[in-house]
């Protein structure tokens, strides 16, 4: 058995066994979510202490990967730091802007131990090409893209098992790009992140017994964004692998918070304010139940992943008409009210955190 696959099982293996502890330990400590409004999917107290379970089953893969450089020690810090803010605000909670604020410096850190990107490459058919970016820009740039990837796994954390999945899915296919191309690290580390999230899975499919909380859907953000930027050189960033393919690959909740954002400024409400109008509870209002619902986003997901997979192996023309097909699934679901809100009872407007 490769050493790959050794890293997964044992991630996975780890998160399994650590999740019911974690089940036992969060009423004690006051990692419960309790249903408030009609937006809550579920209608019973569920603890919401995923994000340590999950967090055990990554270390899994640092230990394996053996190897604690920089960027690896920069990584650690890092994800440690965003599953003690995403555990802060499960348990008492926290205004919006602090936890952004909290996001941008964990991502910051991130910078500052060469975990960054420095400039664009090979992003068009032609070339080969590179545009280096000013210190600031890649700053600037770098930050962005963590903190964004970082929240787009926490909004789209409403449904049991559907950022748990998304997730492993992404990373099985950022593990394989990184497999082809050579990235050892990433692919150790994605690994040991895919493992993780499965064995979650276990626990948090519907219906869950657990919830990862803002612990671990920002975790898993937060580790989907960085560890592509893992080996890329002092002088070039590797922009295709480390963008290109990911944003590809997390399509679907990309395109959700997109719309979640466009939808809110349209109607005059804070981007930050929960509602009832992402693509999972469109679907569910078609009369999909909840398995159902993310099994759909699970195959939407596939599809994109597939589409990274072939894009890394310069297949364009299928993973064109691979993206196609997912993007008219997309809008078939969003319907003709992209823009336009569900209605909502006025209690849930009063509810500003995002399951």
């Amino acid at each position: 058995m490769s050493s790959y696959a050794v890293t997964f099982l044992l991630a996975m293996f780890v998160t399994a066994v650590a999740t019911p502890v974690a089940i036992k330990v969060a009423p004690k400590i006051g990692a419960v979510d309790v249903p408030r409004d009609n937006r809550r999917m579920h209608k019973r107290p569920v603890p919401r202490f995923g994000g340590i379970a999950i967090y055990l089953g990554v270390l899994v893969g640092f230990i394996r990967l053996g190897v604690w450089n920089e960027q690896i020690l920069g990584l650690l810090v890092g994800s440690t730091l965003i599953l003690i803010l995403g555990i802060v605000d499960d348990i008492k909670g926290m205004p919006a802007k602090v936890k952004l604020a909290g996001q941008i410096a964990c991502a910051a850190i991130l910078y500052f131990y060469t975990i960054q990107i420095r400039g664009m490459a090979n992003v068009l058919p032609w070339g080969p090409w590179y545009i280096a970016f000013p210190k600031a820009v890649a700053f600037l740039v770098t930050v962005l893209w963590i903190t964004g990837i970082t929240n787009t796994i926490n909004l789209i954390d409403g449904l049991d098992g559907l950022a748990a999945g998304i997730t492993c899915i992404a990373c099985l296919s950022v593990a394989y790009t990184a497999y082809v191309t050579n990235r050892a690290e990433t692919c150790m580390l994605i690994l040991g992140l895919a493992g993780a999230t499965l064995g979650f899975l276990i626990w948090n499919f519907y219906p869950a017994k657990i919830f990862m909380g803002d612990a671990g859907s920002m975790l898993l953000g937060y580790l989907l964004a960085s560890v592509s930027l893992i080996g890329d050189k002092p002088t070039k960033g590797t922009t295709l692998f480390a963008t290109i393919i990911p944003i590809l690959i997390l399509a679907l909740p990309i395109f959700d918070t997109a719309f979640a954002i466009v939808r809110r400024m349209a109607h005059h409400k804070p981007i930050m304010q929960a509602d009832k109008g992402h693509l999972h509870h469109r679907i569910m209002a078609m009369g999909f139940g909840q398995r159902r619902t993310v099994l759909a986003l699970y195959c939407i997901s596939a599809i994109m992943g597939v589409a990274g997979i072939l894009w890394t192996l310069h297949v364009r023309l299928a993973c064109a008409v691979l993206a196609v097909i997912a993007g008219m699934l997309i809008f078939i679901f969003l319907g003709i009210g992209i823009v336009h809100e569900p209605e909502e009872k006025k209690e849930d407007l009063e509810y500003h955190e995002e399951e």
